[in-house]
């Protein structure tokens, strides 16, 4: 019979890191993770708002959600689910109720490889949710499932217990070794963009390969 296997969540990250992170843009964040690290294909199905948690991670079979709803048996405050379902759309893994329990006990957001349905209550609401795609056809509940082990959405790896980030622009995520520095970085590029952009405003902008 299959089976869903849970491990234990890695702490959460530091509160004050995550604060910070939520003023970075995923796009600067991106940038300073040498471009690589990002999901592709995943987009914001809410009304709009900034995510930033620590991974949750679940891998389900395509069209099978019944890992998610083990695994909101351990959400605390401050987790995104992030969901590997394959990229499969021929049915939904989520819709209004899983949100709405995830939001009930403190997530900080959704991300799913997979599709979604129930979007029009989703994207009325601050909840924030990812997913690739749209679809009414329920999910089955059958299994198996994996929680807390590494994930790809969107070719994205998540490792349990990273830090995510998700923003009008997409998602990525980071291990939380190396967020410190990294947030430095983040900041210094959004200096210098304010510079540039400064500098076109006033006209002395001559252009980014000028010595």
């Amino acid at each position: 019979m299959p089976t869903t296997t849970a491990h234990p969540c890695p702490p959460l990250a530091d509160p004050a890191l995550i604060a910070e992170f939520r003023i970075a843009p995923v796009a600067v964040i991106s940038d300073n993770l040498h471009r690589l690290p990002g999901a592709s294909g995943l987009l914001p199905q809410h009304k709009g708002g900034v995510m930033v948690g620590t991974a949750l991670t679940v891998k389900t079979r395509p069209g099978d959600n019944l890992a998610i709803h083990k695994a909101l048996d351990l959400v605390q405050p401050g987790h995104v689910l992030v969901v590997d379902g394959g990229g499969d759309l021929s049915r939904a893994l989520i819709g209004e109720i899983i949100c709405a329990i995830a939001q009930s006990r403190g997530a900080a957001g959704i991300v799913i490889d997979g599709a979604i349905r129930d979007v029009a209550t989703i994207r009325a609401g601050d909840f924030p949710c990812f997913a690739r795609g749209i679809n009414h056809l329920g999910p089955y509940k059958d299994g198996p499932g994996h929680i807390n082990v590494p994930v790809t959405v969107g070719g994205l790896v998540v490792q349990p217990g990273d830090i995510v980030v998700g923003d009008d622009d997409g998602v990525t995520a980071f291990p939380q070794a190396g967020a410190a520095e990294l947030l430095q970085a983040v900041r210094q590029q959004e200096q210098r963009e304010a510079e540039i952009l400064a500098s076109i405003r006033e006209g002395r902008y001559v252009g980014a390969y000028a010595k």
